[in-house]
Protein backbone atom coordinates (compact mmCIF):
# COMPACT_ATOMS: atom_id res chain seq x y z
CA UNK A 1 0.00 0.00 0.00
CA UNK A 2 2.68 2.35 1.02
CA UNK A 3 4.54 1.33 -2.35
CA UNK A 4 1.78 2.77 -4.69
CA UNK A 5 1.12 5.92 -2.29
CA UNK A 6 5.03 6.85 -3.07
CA UNK A 7 4.97 7.27 -6.26
CA UNK A 8 1.83 9.58 -6.54
CA UNK A 9 3.48 11.36 -3.49
CA UNK A 10 6.01 12.51 -5.43
CA UNK A 11 4.46 13.46 -8.25
CA UNK A 12 2.05 15.46 -6.48
CA UNK A 13 5.09 17.36 -4.44
CA UNK A 14 6.82 17.85 -8.60
CA UNK A 15 3.39 19.35 -9.50
CA UNK A 16 3.65 23.73 -9.15
CA UNK A 17 1.16 24.71 -6.28
CA UNK A 18 -2.00 26.77 -7.24
CA UNK A 19 -0.23 30.13 -6.64
CA UNK A 20 2.24 29.12 -9.01
CA UNK A 21 -0.02 27.99 -11.85
CA UNK A 22 -1.92 31.63 -11.40
CA UNK A 23 1.77 33.23 -11.50
CA UNK A 24 2.10 31.40 -14.49
CA UNK A 25 -0.59 31.67 -16.28
CA UNK A 26 -0.18 35.91 -15.62
CA UNK A 27 3.39 35.88 -17.08
CA UNK A 28 2.02 33.64 -20.09
CA UNK A 29 -1.06 36.53 -20.36
CA UNK A 30 1.66 39.58 -20.43
CA UNK A 31 3.85 38.06 -22.80
CA UNK A 32 1.05 37.26 -25.31
CA UNK A 33 -0.90 41.19 -24.78
CA UNK A 34 2.81 42.83 -24.47
CA UNK A 35 2.31 45.17 -27.67
CA UNK A 36 -0.76 46.29 -25.13
CA UNK A 37 1.24 46.76 -21.86
CA UNK A 38 3.73 48.67 -24.12
CA UNK A 39 0.87 51.47 -25.08
CA UNK A 40 -0.28 51.34 -21.51
CA UNK A 41 3.33 51.74 -20.00
CA UNK A 42 3.48 55.67 -19.90
CA UNK A 43 0.51 56.09 -17.64
CA UNK A 44 1.60 53.03 -15.53
CA UNK A 45 4.77 54.43 -14.99
CA UNK A 46 3.72 58.12 -13.92
CA UNK A 47 1.24 56.56 -11.84
CA UNK A 48 3.86 54.72 -10.09
CA UNK A 49 6.53 57.29 -9.93
CA UNK A 50 3.87 60.83 -9.12
CA UNK A 51 1.00 58.44 -7.07
CA UNK A 52 2.34 54.89 -5.72
CA UNK A 53 5.51 56.02 -4.45
CA UNK A 54 4.92 59.53 -3.00
CA UNK A 55 2.05 57.83 -0.75
CA UNK A 56 4.34 55.34 0.19
CA UNK A 57 6.46 57.42 1.33
CA UNK A 58 4.36 59.61 2.77
CA UNK A 59 3.47 56.14 4.75
CA UNK A 60 6.96 55.73 6.15
CA UNK A 61 7.65 59.61 6.79
CA UNK A 62 4.56 59.20 9.20
CA UNK A 63 6.38 56.65 11.75
CA UNK A 64 9.49 59.08 11.37
CA UNK A 65 10.72 62.11 12.84
CA UNK A 66 12.36 64.06 9.77
CA UNK A 67 12.99 68.03 9.17
CA UNK A 68 14.37 66.97 5.61
CA UNK A 69 17.80 67.79 6.18
CA UNK A 70 18.97 65.60 9.05
CA UNK A 71 18.95 61.58 9.17
CA UNK A 72 15.52 59.95 9.70
CA UNK A 73 14.60 58.99 13.46
CA UNK A 74 12.51 56.12 13.63
CA UNK A 75 9.76 56.94 16.59
CA UNK A 76 6.31 54.53 15.73
CA UNK A 77 3.03 55.68 16.19
CA UNK A 78 4.00 59.19 18.30
CA UNK A 79 3.17 61.58 15.82
CA UNK A 80 -0.34 59.94 15.08
CA UNK A 81 -0.39 59.79 18.93
CA UNK A 82 0.36 63.30 19.18
CA UNK A 83 -2.11 64.50 16.73
CA UNK A 84 -5.16 63.56 18.55
CA UNK A 85 -4.07 64.28 21.75
CA UNK A 86 -1.71 67.11 21.77
CA UNK A 87 -2.84 68.80 18.65
CA UNK A 88 -5.35 71.37 19.69
CA UNK A 89 -5.00 73.46 16.03
CA UNK A 90 -6.05 70.36 14.04
CA UNK A 91 -8.50 69.17 16.79
CA UNK A 92 -10.39 72.36 17.52
CA UNK A 93 -9.66 74.47 14.19
CA UNK A 94 -8.40 72.27 11.35
CA UNK A 95 -10.80 69.19 11.84
CA UNK A 96 -13.96 70.95 12.50
CA UNK A 97 -13.28 73.44 9.69
CA UNK A 98 -12.80 70.73 7.01
CA UNK A 99 -16.00 68.78 7.69
CA UNK A 100 -18.15 71.69 7.50
CA UNK A 101 -16.40 72.71 4.87
CA UNK A 102 -16.14 69.59 3.02
CA UNK A 103 -20.36 69.05 4.72
CA UNK A 104 -21.36 72.64 2.69
CA UNK A 105 -19.07 72.69 -0.30
CA UNK A 106 -19.03 68.69 -1.32
CA UNK A 107 -22.93 68.52 -1.40
CA UNK A 108 -23.74 71.44 -2.24
CA UNK A 109 -21.39 71.95 -4.84
CA UNK A 110 -22.39 69.15 -6.60
CA UNK A 111 -25.99 69.10 -6.19
CA UNK A 112 -25.55 73.07 -7.60
CA UNK A 113 -23.40 71.52 -10.32
CA UNK A 114 -26.33 68.83 -11.17
CA UNK A 115 -29.19 71.35 -11.37
CA UNK A 116 -27.60 74.36 -13.82
CA UNK A 117 -26.53 71.13 -16.22
CA UNK A 118 -29.65 70.14 -16.27
CA UNK A 119 -31.27 73.65 -16.07
CA UNK A 120 -28.69 74.24 -18.90
CA UNK A 121 -29.83 71.33 -21.24
CA UNK A 122 -32.83 72.14 -21.59
CA UNK A 123 -31.90 75.06 -23.18
CA UNK A 124 -31.72 75.62 -26.92
CA UNK A 125 -28.54 74.23 -28.23
CA UNK A 126 -27.76 77.69 -30.27
CA UNK A 127 -26.94 79.23 -26.58
CA UNK A 128 -26.25 76.05 -24.84
CA UNK A 129 -22.68 76.40 -25.14
CA UNK A 130 -22.38 80.52 -23.93
CA UNK A 131 -23.95 79.62 -20.68
CA UNK A 132 -21.97 76.51 -20.16
CA UNK A 133 -18.60 78.58 -20.25
CA UNK A 134 -19.83 81.34 -18.39
CA UNK A 135 -20.43 78.60 -15.41
CA UNK A 136 -17.29 76.45 -15.89
CA UNK A 137 -15.14 79.85 -16.85
CA UNK A 138 -14.49 80.79 -12.69
CA UNK A 139 -12.86 76.96 -11.94
CA UNK A 140 -10.49 77.76 -15.21
CA UNK A 141 -9.35 81.30 -14.03
CA UNK A 142 -8.79 80.09 -10.76
CA UNK A 143 -7.05 82.59 -8.51
CA UNK A 144 -7.27 84.97 -11.13
CA UNK A 145 -11.07 85.15 -10.32
CA UNK A 146 -9.92 84.87 -6.84
CA UNK A 147 -8.39 88.22 -6.44
CA UNK A 148 -10.63 90.28 -9.47
CA UNK A 149 -13.71 89.31 -8.21
CA UNK A 150 -14.10 88.25 -4.43
CA UNK A 151 -10.86 90.07 -2.90
CA UNK A 152 -12.45 93.06 -4.71
CA UNK A 153 -15.73 92.12 -3.39
CA UNK A 154 -14.77 91.90 0.13
CA UNK A 155 -12.20 94.57 0.49
CA UNK A 156 -12.05 96.04 4.13
CA UNK A 157 -12.08 99.63 3.04
CA UNK A 158 -14.91 101.91 2.00
CA UNK A 159 -14.37 101.19 -1.76
CA UNK A 160 -14.51 97.19 -1.53
CA UNK A 161 -17.99 96.32 -2.66
CA UNK A 162 -20.09 94.45 -0.04
CA UNK A 163 -18.74 97.45 1.98
CA UNK A 164 -19.96 100.02 0.10
CA UNK A 165 -23.58 98.50 -0.75
CA UNK A 166 -23.92 98.37 2.60
CA UNK A 167 -22.23 101.55 3.73
CA UNK A 168 -25.41 102.83 1.15
CA UNK A 169 -28.30 100.91 2.68
CA UNK A 170 -27.40 101.60 6.74
CA UNK A 171 -26.71 98.41 7.16
CA UNK A 172 -23.11 99.28 8.62
CA UNK A 173 -21.93 101.76 10.31
CA UNK A 174 -18.09 101.65 9.67
CA UNK A 175 -16.73 99.11 7.08
CA UNK A 176 -15.98 95.79 8.35
CA UNK A 177 -12.58 93.61 7.36
CA UNK A 178 -14.32 91.04 6.24
CA UNK A 179 -11.08 88.39 5.02
CA UNK A 180 -9.50 89.48 8.68
CA UNK A 181 -12.02 88.86 10.74
CA UNK A 182 -12.41 84.77 11.84
CA UNK A 183 -15.87 85.23 12.17
CA UNK A 184 -16.81 85.85 8.55
CA UNK A 185 -13.56 83.82 6.98
CA UNK A 186 -14.94 80.53 7.16
CA UNK A 187 -18.38 81.74 5.79
CA UNK A 188 -16.80 83.45 3.09
CA UNK A 189 -14.50 80.60 2.20
CA UNK A 190 -17.36 78.64 1.13
CA UNK A 191 -19.48 81.28 -0.96
CA UNK A 192 -16.51 81.53 -2.97
CA UNK A 193 -15.88 77.79 -2.91
CA UNK A 194 -19.75 77.00 -4.28
CA UNK A 195 -19.05 79.61 -6.92
CA UNK A 196 -15.53 78.05 -8.38
CA UNK A 197 -17.22 74.28 -7.82
CA UNK A 198 -18.46 74.27 -11.76
CA UNK A 199 -15.57 72.34 -13.19
CA UNK A 200 -14.97 69.13 -14.66
CA UNK A 201 -17.62 66.82 -13.10
CA UNK A 202 -20.09 69.50 -14.39
CA UNK A 203 -19.20 69.20 -17.53
CA UNK A 204 -19.48 65.18 -16.90
CA UNK A 205 -22.70 66.04 -15.98
CA UNK A 206 -23.48 67.93 -18.89
CA UNK A 207 -21.98 65.31 -21.21
CA UNK A 208 -24.05 62.73 -19.13
CA UNK A 209 -27.45 64.28 -19.91
CA UNK A 210 -26.95 64.40 -23.12
CA UNK A 211 -26.41 60.57 -23.96
CA UNK A 212 -29.91 59.82 -21.79
CA UNK A 213 -31.76 57.69 -24.23
CA UNK A 214 -34.49 59.99 -25.37
CA UNK A 215 -37.32 57.46 -25.70
CA UNK A 216 -37.16 56.63 -22.59
CA UNK A 217 -38.54 59.43 -20.95
CA UNK A 218 -41.57 58.61 -23.79
CA UNK A 219 -41.33 55.17 -22.02
CA UNK A 220 -41.53 56.73 -18.57
CA UNK A 221 -44.96 58.54 -19.53
CA UNK A 222 -46.78 55.64 -20.57
CA UNK A 223 -45.78 54.14 -17.13
CA UNK A 224 -47.32 57.03 -15.05
CA UNK A 225 -44.85 59.19 -15.02
CA UNK A 226 -46.31 62.92 -14.82
CA UNK A 227 -43.50 65.52 -13.71
CA UNK A 228 -39.97 66.39 -14.42
CA UNK A 229 -38.83 66.09 -11.28
CA UNK A 230 -40.25 62.50 -11.64
CA UNK A 231 -38.00 62.18 -15.00
CA UNK A 232 -35.07 63.31 -13.12
CA UNK A 233 -34.75 60.50 -10.45
CA UNK A 234 -37.01 57.82 -12.06
CA UNK A 235 -35.06 58.01 -15.83
CA UNK A 236 -31.99 60.72 -15.72
CA UNK A 237 -30.03 60.16 -12.97
CA UNK A 238 -30.15 55.90 -13.36
CA UNK A 239 -29.03 56.61 -16.77
CA UNK A 240 -26.38 58.85 -16.07
CA UNK A 241 -24.50 57.17 -13.11
CA UNK A 242 -21.04 57.03 -14.67
CA UNK A 243 -21.06 60.66 -14.85
CA UNK A 244 -22.13 60.88 -11.74
CA UNK A 245 -20.31 58.61 -10.12
CA UNK A 246 -16.87 60.92 -11.77
CA UNK A 247 -18.05 64.04 -10.56
CA UNK A 248 -18.74 62.84 -7.37
CA UNK A 249 -15.33 61.78 -7.01
CA UNK A 250 -13.99 64.97 -8.44
CA UNK A 251 -16.26 67.03 -5.89
CA UNK A 252 -14.70 64.85 -3.20
CA UNK A 253 -10.84 65.67 -3.98
CA UNK A 254 -11.42 68.98 -4.92
CA UNK A 255 -13.21 69.42 -1.82
CA UNK A 256 -11.14 67.66 0.22
CA UNK A 257 -7.58 69.34 -0.97
CA UNK A 258 -9.17 73.20 -0.97
CA UNK A 259 -6.91 74.60 1.17
CA UNK A 260 -5.05 77.16 -1.11
CA UNK A 261 -8.17 79.91 -0.90
CA UNK A 262 -7.61 80.55 2.47
CA UNK A 263 -4.19 81.84 1.47
CA UNK A 264 -5.21 83.55 -1.83
CA UNK A 265 -7.78 85.17 0.34
CA UNK A 266 -6.04 86.49 2.82
CA UNK A 267 -2.69 86.81 1.57
CA UNK A 268 -1.30 84.94 4.47
CA UNK A 269 0.27 81.15 5.38
CA UNK A 270 -1.77 80.77 8.40
CA UNK A 271 -5.37 82.74 8.56
CA UNK A 272 -6.21 84.74 11.59
CA UNK A 273 -7.18 82.87 14.88
CA UNK A 274 -6.91 79.84 12.23
CA UNK A 275 -10.21 80.49 11.57
CA UNK A 276 -9.91 79.16 7.89
CA UNK A 277 -7.53 76.55 8.62
CA UNK A 278 -7.99 73.04 6.71
CA UNK A 279 -6.06 70.24 6.96
CA UNK A 280 -4.70 70.86 4.12
CA UNK A 281 -2.90 74.08 5.53
CA UNK A 282 -2.11 72.07 8.37
CA UNK A 283 0.06 69.85 5.80
CA UNK A 284 1.24 73.05 4.56
CA UNK A 285 2.40 74.56 7.85
CA UNK A 286 4.40 71.49 9.18
CA UNK A 287 5.75 70.85 5.90
CA UNK A 288 7.02 74.25 4.46
CA UNK A 289 7.02 76.25 7.63
CA UNK A 290 8.10 74.42 10.01
CA UNK A 291 9.60 71.39 8.51
CA UNK A 292 8.87 69.17 10.44
CA UNK A 293 7.97 66.49 7.67
CA UNK A 294 7.16 63.48 9.79
CA UNK A 295 4.42 64.94 11.77
CA UNK A 296 3.31 66.68 8.05
CA UNK A 297 3.08 63.17 6.47
CA UNK A 298 0.97 61.47 9.05
CA UNK A 299 -1.56 64.47 8.50
CA UNK A 300 -1.25 63.80 5.25
CA UNK A 301 -2.07 59.70 5.65
CA UNK A 302 -5.00 61.01 7.70
CA UNK A 303 -6.12 63.02 5.20
CA UNK A 304 -5.79 60.13 2.13
CA UNK A 305 -8.17 57.73 4.73
CA UNK A 306 -10.87 60.47 4.96
CA UNK A 307 -10.55 60.86 1.03
CA UNK A 308 -10.52 56.85 0.82
CA UNK A 309 -13.51 56.35 3.13
CA UNK A 310 -15.37 59.07 1.10
CA UNK A 311 -14.82 57.65 -2.31
CA UNK A 312 -16.32 54.84 -1.59
CA UNK A 313 -19.68 56.09 -0.01
CA UNK A 314 -19.48 57.28 -4.02
CA UNK A 315 -18.93 53.84 -5.16
CA UNK A 316 -22.05 52.72 -3.19
CA UNK A 317 -24.21 55.35 -3.93
CA UNK A 318 -23.66 55.45 -7.95
CA UNK A 319 -21.68 52.55 -8.61
CA UNK A 320 -22.12 48.84 -10.10
CA UNK A 321 -22.08 46.40 -8.08
CA UNK A 322 -18.81 45.02 -9.39
CA UNK A 323 -17.36 48.53 -8.51
CA UNK A 324 -18.46 48.79 -5.23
Amino acid sequence: MNTELAPRAAEARRAPSGIRLRWNRFWMEMRRDAFCYLFLAPFLICFVVFIVVPVVMAATLGFTSYDGFGKLHFIGFDNYIALFTQDIVFLTKALPNTFLFALLVGPGGYLLSFAFAWLIHQLPLRIRDYYTLAFYAPSMAGGVALSVVWIAAFSGDRVGYVNNFLLSIGWIDSPVVWLQDPKYLLKIMILVSLWISFSVGFLAMLAGLQTVNRELYEAGRIDGISNRLQEVFYITIPSMKPQMLFSAVMTIVGTLKAGAISTQLTGLPITPQYAGHLIINHIDDYAFIRFELGYASAVSVMLLLVSYFAMRFAYRLFGSKEEG
